[in-house]
């Protein structure tokens, strides 16, 4: 194993599925340490690997994604998920993104992308917009506000911030950032962070949706 390999829990129940996964992310040069067929077994793998990043299905027997999320959140466990997921999970990707996954993608990825997003979490960062469907937009607007959302009103962000927050949204990092928007990274960090304020989010991922569900983005 290269010594700074992103290593991996992979959460599906099924096996070939899995297997695939796996096999993917074997030529990306990617560490999967464990692998679970539910939330439970997922539990006591990703206490006994300490992974980087969880690789989490919605859709399981028994203990399923969203009981997995908020089993890790009430454990403490701050570990990134990426949920994979198919075209018909809108509101249960919603439901995750809310229960605490950082990003999510589609189970028909290429290579290139799932080995993106596994690195754009590992990095501290979110993944939400790829397929961001009118749907899951009218979901977003019409149903609960995002975890501690308050009543008061937020502050509007400036068209430089949009963007940042719009390539937050896509799983950019800081560094890639600056690089598209061509500004120093200091300056994109002191962006972000006035997002975070304006928005009164707790992180990138709440950010994201709390500027969705205020029709902030588009």
């Amino acid at each position: 194993m290269v010594a700074d390999m992103t290593r991996v829990v992979v959460v599906d129940d099924q096996t070939l599925v899995r297997h695939g996964i796996r096999t993917l992310l074997d030529i990306a040069d990617i560490d999967v340490v464990g692998e679970a067929d539910d939330g439970r077994a997922a539990l006591e793998i990703v206490a006994a690997t300490d992974p980087e990043v969880i690789l989490l299905d919605l859709r399981m027997p028994r203990y399923d994604g969203i009981w997995t999320l908020r089993a890790l959140a009430e454990r403490g466990v701050e570990i990134p998920v990426l949920v994979l997921t198919t075209f018909d999970d809108d509101t249960l990707v919603l439901d995750a993104l809310r229960a605490g996954a950082r990003g999510y993608l589609l189970k028909d990825v290429t290579v290139e992308q799932l080995t993106r997003a596994v690195r754009t979490l590992a990095d501290g960062g979110t993944l939400i917009a790829p397929s961001i469907t009118d749907r899951m937009l009218r979901a977003i607007r019409s149903g609960p506000p995002p975890p501690g959302f308050d009543a008061r009103p937020m502050q509007e962000l400036t068209e430089r911030e949009r963007e940042v927050l719009r390539l937050v949204a896509e799983g950019y990092s800081n560094r890639e950032i600056a690089e598209a928007l061509y500004l120093a990274g200091g300056t994109v960090k002191n962006h972000v962070s006035t997002i975070l304020v304006k928005l009164g989010a707790r992180d990138r991922t709440n950010a994201v949706l709390r500027a969705l569900h205020q029709g902030f983005l588009r």
